[in-house]
């Protein structure tokens, strides 16, 4: 077992610094910055530090002797000394005489600790270590941003939060200061994106993880200072630089007006709930997309980059409780929703198609919901695999064709138990999905949602008894549809019309029952969630049980000349091919 480091200063002293040295080594010119990783277990510490310009990091065995560390870094600069010399040999210059070796040092609390003592003990927070006249103050295992970027695409009055993760740090905790290029320095050349402007370039513009730019920023890029912090403790300073400019913003949006009556978040025990389909990327991008679908959109109205700007501010402006997104990319969720709504206090969990790069992610506000649990499932394994559905497996079997063109799909339920954080004990359960697409695939979808409320029942039961149920998604189901009959009156008989939409070969006849009481649709039935150029209808829906939960206002959707004013959605001023549907609700007495 490794000894205390103290103990282990005691067993081999080299020699101690005078109080002279010991001040003008702590009290002398501000030390520069050394950070060492080292932790528990592994095998490895990282030592970071920069010297003459040059960034260097070793990578050390932990029980590896602090004077072999030394003497690397020692030798490292006199070979980097040597080239130096070689370099000026070579172009005719008279070379400097061969340079004296650096000492390098390394000492903590007043000592200089003896090379024999092992990395893992020698590198402590508060030592310092010293490279010829240089000295840095070791900080061990201070906080630090692992990752640190800016989004590609910058508009004004639109939203800029940073991707970053911290490690030993709390991003609550970090310090942030934005600047725009002053517009004397700025460019538009791909080399200028990648060196900063010089000193004076950069003129303040704000503080605090998120950075609205304004009108006055277009042309310009911006800097984003960071200090990686855990309460007072504060770690190596990141600096970012746009790799392009501001650009100006498309003007009003179709979710502009929405906002305004949603500035304020919800107040308990009101909850404030969303539901939207946000286009995944790989469907806006397919040619069939670019032409037929939306040929209507401005080609860089499609382009991630730019929708991503407006859905963060729309997602940011309705200060909801509890997100339901459905078609969220793996890459969206991870490098542009979690970070910029982690900023606005939302955490989140998300679910990935099997065999697909595109899922549903649900956000709730942690101030107010802890998660307690999650139980997902993809609706065909579930059916054939949990004797729950063995009922309907049976009875669907009696159509081979059904069957199989049912276990075929991918489609995934999303279910999330959450605890009301200012009512001990009080639950919920957010159940998020979004069904088989195809217009003729009513069977299918009633099949699915067989599955999902018998599953929603079960867990319900088991984890959370007498939890509400709040179940979110892009259903692709019309009001006059089997699903919306079986959520909203619990029953769709064996006659339903949707049994037999996909043909008489892929037929059935039963009488389908759902887990729950009547289903209420918080939003209503509106005239159309999904507006592009060849179809609208309503697909979305937000259903709540009424014997638990009221609404308490549904924000209005946008009007028809805002849909409309580009032909068709998605358009520059909308990001989606669906609206989003957000309303407030209130626990029942």
């Amino acid at each position: 077992m490794l000894k205390p480091l103290s103990a282990a200063l005691r067993l081999f002293p080299r020699r101690l610094l005078s109080s002279t040295q010991t001040s003008s080594l702590l009290l002398g010119r501000r030390m520069e910055l050394a950070v060492v990783r080292c932790l528990p277990g592994e095998p490895k510490l990282t030592i970071s530090f920069c010297l003459d310009g040059s960034h260097k990091q070793m990578l050390r065995d932990q029980d590896e002797t602090l004077g072999k560390v030394l003497a690397r870094i020692s030798n490292g600069i006199a070979k980097g000394q040597g080239k130096a010399k070689k370099s000026k040999k070579n172009k005719g210059q008279q070379p400097c005489e061969t340079p004296e070796t650096t000492v390098v040092k390394l000492f903590y609390e007043g000592g200089e600790v003896e090379d024999s003592v092992l990395n893992s003990e020698a590198w402590q927070d508060g030592a310092v270590l010293q490279v010829g006249d240089v000295k840095y103050s070791v900080q061990r295992n201070a906080p630090t941003f692992t990752n640190a970027e800016l989004p590609v695409s910058l508009l004004s009055g639109f939203p800029v939060c940073p991707n970053l993760a911290v490690e030993f740090g709390n991003l609550q905790d970090c310090k942030f200061t934005w600047f725009k290029e002053n517009p004397s320095n700025a460019t538009s050349s791909e080399s200028a994106a990648e060196e900063p402007a010089q000193d004076g370039g950069w003129t303040e513009v704000g503080c605090g993880r998120v950075h609205v730019p304004s009108n006055q920023d277009i042309g310009c890029r911006l800097k984003l200072r960071c200090t990686p912090k855990e309460g007072q403790r504060s770690g190596p300073v990141k600096e970012l630089i746009s790799a392009g400019a501001v650009e100006a913003g498309p003007g009003v949006c179709t979710f502009d007006n929405r906002h305004l009556y949603t500035v304020r978040e919800a107040e308990w025990p009101s909850v404030r709930v969303m539901s939207y389909n946000i286009l995944a990327d790989i469907y806006a991008q397919t040619e069939l997309s670019k032409t037929v679908l939306y040929p209507y959109c401005a080609p860089y109205a499609l382009q991630l980059d730019y929708r991503l700007n407006l859905i963060k501010k729309e997602l940011a402006g309705y200060n909801a409780d509890i997100m339901c997104l459905q078609e969220v990319d793996k890459g969206v969720f991870t490098d542009s929703l979690t970070p910029t709504l982690d900023a606005f206090g939302l955490d989140g969990v998300f679910r990935v198609k099997e065999k697909q790069h595109e899922g549903l992610a649900t956000f709730y506000r942690r101030s107010k919901y802890k998660l307690l649990s999650q139980h997902d499932i993809m609706l065909s394994e579930a059916l054939t695999s949990d004797p729950i559905h063995s009922e309907l497996l049976e009875r669907l079997s009696a159509n081979s064709a059904l069957k199989e063109k049912m276990l075929q799909r991918s489609t995934t339920l999303q279910v999330s138990v959450l605890e009301d954080l200012n009512k001990a004990g009080r639950k919920v359960c957010v159940a998020n999905t979004h069904l088989f697409w195809h217009p003729k695939g009513g069977n299918v979808r009633l099949v699915q949602m067989g599955v999902a409320l018998k599953h929603l029942g079960h867990v319900i039961s088991g984890v959370a008894p007498g939890a509400p149920l709040i179940f979110c998604g892009d259903l692709n189901s019309v009001p006059h549809s089997g699903v919306f009959q079986l959520l909203s009156e619990a029953v769709v008989p064996q006659q339903h019309a949707d049994w037999s939409s996909s043909g008489p070969e892929e037929s059935c006849s039963i009488e389908l029952l759902s887990a729950f009481p009547p289903l209420l649709s918080a939003c209503g039935q509106p005239a159309y969630t999904n507006y592009v150029g060849g179809f609208h209808g309503c697909l979305d829906y937000i259903f709540i049980q009424p014997d638990s939960m009221q609404v308490e206002q549904v924000i209005p959707l946008p009007s028809h000349q805002e849909v409309t004013t580009y032909e068709a959605l998605p358009s520059v001023a909308h990001p989606s091919d669906h609206i989003a549907l957000i309303c407030d609700l209130r626990w029942n007495p």
